[in-house]
């Protein structure tokens, strides 16, 4: 069963909106025109026939010549007795009938009958008003009635009608003005449709020209083309990122198969056990890219992350003990700085954090954990060359090395730092680089929200003592 919906188009509807909401308020407003027309014509003829009939009633008290009413307004006059003869008329009624045989009651002198009737003696449909009793004419006792014709434009419904078409000719005005005004005012978005579609087929380098009259469309154009910037800017990434992932899944899948196809062409020019330690290490390395890379996947499509309590100082403390360096490593650790957030995802984010500064550093790295303001803040130094001041937001994009460390073989998959920064990110947190205190190195700094300790569960794994008052703590 089709059911009708109306018009799809915003034009149309915006169009019968209005027309309906006209339509109800004129039909409203022709009803009770229609009614106070009537109510008024109706008054203004009963009011005028009752001063005819009292003109009428002075006449025929002090007689009329042949019986004749004279009338300058209501042509329409008869003093009948109570036999309801008809003992004087105006020109027009004599030899009528009577109007009407309407009396008094004993309390009433006088009688208005109001409704509209068919009079016979009038031969029209008209309005009757019957005049006052008097007693003391030469007549005797009569009363004078006075008819009155109905206007023309209250017979039958030609009232109505004519508000009816005047109501149908304002609709269709009202109707063609609004199809007229609307399509005036989409006529910007019907230009911004098809530059769009010009735009889908040309490529997002195109932007919509925006109107100089600052109105809500200005508005509207500038945060679609601020949308297609950052469309733009997501698929130059997306292609850029593409293309550094098969390069770099590229790389150690040609050294793996390159070692094998040496390794089957000429079996016994190398060790064995030395060819499959130099696979193992490409396939290693081809292991850590896919991880990242499905790590980068799971943030992108938004990591559901399991939410505990984690301190800080304990999560440094544990993962140092678990962790060799090469380097010098000093801890400052404040007791009880916690957060909310998931503990494997934080310490991927220290994970990786480490590992950035174990390539870079010269012979130190630091870490501290702190409280600043409502913040807990983690901060791992390393005493390398550092990060220039451009490249601090470069080196958080996907697949970035700067150039003092393009060597794949010592350097990483240049995806960990920005897996670190989008897991900060899941957490409400930020992770920026900015120069070390002092001499030369980097400063990584991860900052996230403080949790008092009754708004969130306490986390599983966390059970190593905690220190009872800031330390500094050497591993080498």
């Amino acid at each position: 069963m089709n059911v009708w919906r109306g018009p799809h188009s915003l034009r149309g509807r915006a169009t019968l909106i209005t027309v309906l909401i006209f339509a109800l308020v004129l039909g409203i407003g022709a009803l009770a025109t229609s009614t106070a027309l009537r109510s008024k014509a109706l008054n203004y003829t009963t009011d005028n026939a009752a001063r005819a009939a009292r003109l009428a009633v002075r006449e025929v008290h002090q007689g009329v010549p042949g019986g004749v009413i004279p009338t300058d307004t209501v042509s329409r006059l008869q003093a009948v007795d109570r036999a309801g003869r008809v003992v004087a008329a105006s020109p027009m009624m004599e030899g009528k009938p009577p109007i009407s045989r309407a009396w008094p009651g004993p309390d009433d002198t006088r009688v208005v009958d109001t409704p509209c009737v068919t009079v016979p003696a009038a031969g029209q449909t008209c309005f009757v008003a019957v005049g006052l009793e008097d007693r003391s004419s030469p007549y005797g006792d009569v009363m004078v009635y006075a008819a009155e014709r109905k206007p023309p434009l209250l017979l039958g419904h030609t009232l109505e009608g004519v508000l009816a078409a005047f109501c149908l000719a304002l609709l269709g005005l009202v109707g063609w003005g609004t199809w007229w005004l609307v399509g005036r005012a989409l006529e910007p978005v019907r230009r911004m449709r098809a530059e769009m579609a010009e735009i889908a087929v040309s490529g997002l380098s195109r932007r919509i020209a925006v109107p100089a009259s600052g109105s809500e469309l200005s508005t509207l154009i500038e945060s679609i083309n601020g949308t297609i910037d950052r469309l733009e800017h997501a698929r130059d990434m997306e292609r850029r990122f593409a293309s550094d992932a098969s390069h770099e899944l590229r790389t150690p899948l040609t050294g793996l198969r390159t070692k094998l196809e040496l390794a089957l062409a000429a079996p016994d020019s190398e060790d064995p056990a030395t060819a499959m330690r130099s696979a193992l290490k490409d396939a290693e390395r081809l292991q850590s890219v896919i991880e990242d890379l499905l790590t980068l996947t799971r943030l992108d499509s938004g990591l559901r992350l399991d939410h505990h309590r984690v301190d800080l100082t304990e999560l440094v403390t544990s993962e140092m003990e678990q962790r060799p360096s090469r380097h010098e490593v000093l801890l400052r650790l404040h007791p009880d700085v916690a957060v909310r957030g998931d503990r494997l995802q934080l310490c991927r984010v220290l994970t990786n954090l480490l590992a950035n500064a174990e390539r870079h550093a010269a012979g130190m790295i630091e870490i501290n954990v702190c409280r600043t303001g409502d913040d807990a803040v983690l901060e791992v130094v390393d005493d390398g060359h550092g990060v220039p001041e451009a490249d601090r937001e470069r080196i958080f994009q996907r697949f970035t090395r700067l150039d003092t460390a393009r060597s794949r073989e010592a350097g990483g998959t240049g995806l960990g730092l920005s897996i670190a920064r989008d897991i900060a990110t899941a957490h409400g947190g930020t992770l920026y680089a900015t120069d070390r205190p002092r001499g030369e190195g980097a400063r990584f700094v991860l900052k996230l929200p403080l949790l008092d300790d009754a708004e969130a569960p306490p986390d599983p794994m966390e059970g190593a003592p905690r220190l009872g008052r800031p330390d500094e703590i050497r591993h080498s």
